[in-house]
């Protein structure tokens, strides 16, 4: 379960003092340290739309306002303790306050903000190369402050972080993007990734739903140049497939397509396993085992003929 603003507020600590008392502005969102006034202007809200994340209606129980964008956070997170020329204006012993907290902020941020720019980066990066909506690069950004806050980043690699945050965020929005898609897009190992994406999803409490196929259908079709009939086929094929239960288990790449395939095959529509493997980012080999098993349980006896009939030729 999601915890309440209240208790998160107490996993906070003050980069300055290390206190964890603070003061929060409703009307600015600002947490204040209540022991060295140290500000933090925008502060991470974990609160409803936290809640989102773990339960279903994403929509409806999104808090409303101007959002803040989390995707451009770098330049916005820390408030500097106060200006140089400020010093002047102060009693000696009040100054050298000033000093010291000045220096204890820049350690204890310059380290943090550097991190996070390279975060930043990086998301933007991998965001790019993938073709991502807004919204996705945002909720990985999100994922990633709260990740980091809660000390889930320590002893990983930023980029292993940041590649997990935006495969979660693409889960948790419905927008298709295989595992494998994210690792050729971010450099990191296939199970360095899947060992980060399970580590933040069990620490943070996220309910990752199965995904839909029929997502994958429609994006491989798209990249394929395939007719809307096509589509439709596939489509058909892997519900008959669900029916007769035979995706438990399998990877959804995989199954979208082997259906894809058939489909291709059944309209007469020239695509090799190879290029179809290629877009789903699976071997030939997952292709011809899946569509294989389809034939022989679905009772895909036409399309069955039409393969020998193009092997014959």
């Amino acid at each position: 379960m999601a915890k309440s603003e209240k208790d998160i507020n107490k996993d906070v600590k003050c980069p300055i003092c290390g206190s964890a008392e603070f003061t929060y502005n409703q009307k600015t969102g600002e947490l204040i340290c209540t022991k060295c006034g140290y500000v933090i202007e925008e502060v991470l809200y974990l609160g409803r739309e936290w809640r989102v994340l773990e339960g279903e209606d994403f929509q409806t129980k999104a808090r409303t306002g101007h959002p803040m964008s989390y995707s451009n956070i770098a330049s916005s997170l820390v408030t500097e303790v106060g200006k140089t020329k400020d010093l002047y204006k102060l009693p000696e012993e009040e100054r050298e306050i000033f000093k010291r907290l000045k220096k204890w902020q820049q350690r204890a941020t310059s380290s943090y903000e550097r991190n996070l720019k390279l975060a930043q980066q990086e998301s933007k990066r991998i965001s790019s190369f993938l073709q991502l909506p807004p919204h996705v690069e945002e909720t990985a950004m999100k994922l990633y402050l709260t990740a980091a806050e809660r000390g889930l980043i320590r002893g990983r690699s930023i980029e292993s972080i940041i590649a997990a945050c935006i495969y979660i965020a693409c889960r948790l929005h419905d927008v298709p993007r295989t595992l494998d898609e994210v690792v050729k897009a971010s450099g990191v190992h296939k199970k360095e990734l899947g060992r980060t994406y399970r580590h933040l999803t069990k620490s943070l409490k996220i309910k990752i739903l199965p995904i839909d196929v029929t997502e994958y259908v429609h994006r491989f079709s798209s990249i394929l140049n395939l007719p809307p009939e096509v589509t439709a086929t596939a489509i058909e094929i892997i519900q008959k497939a669900k029916e007769a239960d035979i995706t438990a288990g399998r990877g959804p790449a995989g199954i979208a397509a082997a259906a894809i395939y058939l489909a291709c095959v059944k309209h007469g529509i020239k695509k090799t396993q190879k290029e179809i493997a290629e877009v789903a980012g699976v071997t030939e080999v997952t292709v011809r085992n899946r569509y294989k098993e389809m034939i022989e349980k679905l009772g895909l006896h036409e399309i069955e003929e039409k393969l020998i009939e193009e092997e014959e030729e």
